[in-house]
C-alpha cells in the first residue's frame, strides 16, 4: 500500500511541476526518463546490490535539477500549483513513518527524530487555504522567509538521509540504516520529489507574483 502510494506522490509532483511551470514537454519528459531509468535500476536491485553506486545517482540528479531550473521560463510560473508541490511533504512524511515501522529508515528521519519537514507541508496547506478564502495579499518578505525555511528543513532530512545510508559516509542510524532509497519506488525520494520540491521552493522565491498576492486564476 505504502508503495502505491508514493508513486503517486511521486506522479503528483511530477504534473505539478509540469503544470506549474508553463507545460513545457521538453523539461517533463527530461525529468521523466531520468525516473525511468532510476526506475530500472531499482526494479533489479542494483542499488540494493552495489549501495556504492547511489551517490553518483544523486550526483546526477542534482546535475539535473539545476539544468532544469536554468530552463524554466521564469516568465510563465504558476505559483498557486508550485506552492500546491509542498502539500505532499505530508503524506511523504506519513510514508517515512511507515518506512520506519518497517524497519526501512531510521527514527530520526521521521516527524518523531530530526525530521520537520511536515510543518512545511502543514503550511503550504494554511497559505493555500488563506489566499483562497480572504484573497488578501501575501507579504513578500514572510514568504521569502518560508521558502528559506523549507529549504533548510529540506537540507536537513537530506543530509540525515545521506549520514543514514550504508555508504563510507554513515554517520548515525547503524542498527536501522536508511534502505529505503535503495528500493523501488523510494528511490523516487532523492531523485523526484526532492528535487522537485527544491525546484518549486527557487521559482517561488525568484517569482514576482508573489510579491503581492498569489494569482488564482
Amino acid at each position: 500500500m505504502t508503495q502505491i502510494a508514493f508513486l503517486i506522490i511521486s506522479l503528483l509532483s511530477l504534473l505539478l511541476l509540469y503544470f506549474g511551470t508553463s507545460r513545457d514537454k521538453r523539461l517533463l519528459l527530461l525529468f521523466v526518463g531520468w525516473q525511468i531509468l532510476v526506475g530500472i535500476f531499482a526494479v533489479l536491485k542494483v542499488f540494493e546490490k552495489h549501495p556504492n553506486f547511489f551517490p553518483i545517482l544523486i550526483v546526477v540528479t542534482v546535475a539535473l535539477t539545476f539544468v532544469l531550473l536554468k530552463r524554466i521560463d521564469k516568465q510563465k510560473l504558476n505559483p498557486k500549483t508550485l506552492l500546491a508541490i509542498h502539500i505532499l511533504r505530508i503524506p511523504v512524511e506519513l510514508i517515512l513513518f511507515q518506512l520506519y515501522l518497517q524497519s526501512k529508515i531510521p527514527n530520526l528521519m521521521t516527524f518523531k527524530g530530526w525530521n520537520f519537514d511536515i510543518l512545511v507541508g502543514i503550511s503550504a496547506l494554511t497559505i493555500l487555504f488563506y489566499q483562497l478564502i480572504t484573497n488578501k495579499e501575501l507579504d513578500r518578505q514572510f514568504f521569502i522567509v518560508w521558502n528559506i525555511v523549507g529549504i533548510v528543513f529540506l537540507f536537513i532530512i537530506v543530509s540525515l538521509a545521506i549520514l543514514s545510508s550504508p555508504l563510507p559516509v554513515q554517520q548515525f542510524a547503524f542498527d536501522q540504516p536508511n534502505i529505503a532509497v535503495l528500493e523501488f519506488p523510494y528511490c523516487f525520494l532523492p531523485t523526484c520529489v526532492v528535487p522537485i520540491v527544491f525546484i518549486a521552493h527557487i521559482l517561488l522565491i525568484k517569482d514576482r507574483k508573489t510579491t503581492a498576492n498569489i494569482d488564482w486564476q
